[in-house]
């Protein structure tokens, strides 16, 4: 009988040092999928913020870095709980279809042109962005684009469309689509000595410039804002409300915009944060 009363009291003991260790189920469930853009991963920006906001909140946050145009395709289809992009007429138009609850500005920083030092265009220092890639079509210098619906893809076919190039009847010509992010697309260009158009967060980041830098900013037109939007459960029912409420949240509350705010390389902001409120 001792024997066997030291054996389910070992038992107990084994039995609640298991418990302890497993997390609990609630706690396990705890994360939201984020689908984002190339170059708040790219950037660095996330791997700066996420483990404010998961100290703070015990919520994991997985994030699917993608153009903006797949991310919006992704969120669409109750792929993630969050849809964290810049190109707000796509953001405008998912939050009209019923997809999204309301958007909100969290961020901007802007796009600049960068291509070869020799710059065969001749664009260095202009401020007109149109201007500029006229000039590169017209001198029949490589240009690499990301070609992947990302948002400054849509940025860049803007700016083509104003300086009255058809970049279609060009393709595979002087200008290469890479189908791919911003650093590759980077890359790319480096390795042709190409001109691209680029996020200034990705930019600062890059650290395989080559031959590359950085020759046209400041044209209005290349502002650069960035939204959140939590997918509508109504649309989705499996979506994390409570959890990805609280993401969005804290990006456009005071302590996450500070954060933003602190996110530098060699003390120059990869990102200004302007939400109007928490």
């Amino acid at each position: 009988m001792a024997f066997l009363s030291r054996l389910g009291a070992c038992a107990c003991a084994v039995a609640a040092a298991l418990l302890l260790a497993a997390p609990p189920a609630q706690a396990a469930d705890r994360f939201i999928i984020v689908a984002s853009t190339t170059s708040t991963q790219a950037s660095g920006l996330f791997e700066h913020l996420l483990p404010v906001f998961e100290q703070k909140t015990g919520i994991d946050v997985r994030v699917v870095a993608v153009g903006t145009g797949k991310a919006v395709q992704m969120a669409r289809a109750g792929d993630a709980d969050v849809l964290f992009v810049h190109h707000k007429p796509s953001e405008d138009a998912f939050v009209a279809e019923g997809y999204g609850l309301p958007r909100r500005d969290v961020m901007y920083n802007d796009f600049i042109l960068v291509g070869p030092a020799a710059d065969p265009a001749g664009i260095r220092g202009g401020r007109d962005a149109a201007a500029a890639m006229a000039k590169v079509a017209a001198a029949g210098a490589p240009f690499a684009s990301r070609g992947d619906d990302s948002g400054t893809h849509k940025a860049e076919l803007t700016l083509w469309q104003t300086a009255g190039v058809d970049v279609a009847a060009a393709s595979g010509g002087w200008y290469r689509s890479t189908g791919s992010g911003m650093g590759e697309t980077l890359n790319t260009a480096a390795a042709m000595g190409a001109y691209a158009l680029a996020d200034r967060g990705t930019w600062l980041s890059f650290r395989n410039r080559g031959p590359l830098e950085l020759l046209v900013e400041g044209d209005t037109r290349l502002f650069n804002q960035y939204g959140v939007i939590v997918v509508n459960p109504d649309r989705h029912p499996h979506v994390k409300l409570a959890e990805a409420q609280a993401f969005a949240d804290w990006l456009v509350s005071p302590e996450g915009q500070q954060a933003i705010a602190g996110f530098t390389i060699n003390g120059e902001p990869l990102f200004f944060p302007n939400a109007t409120g928490g």
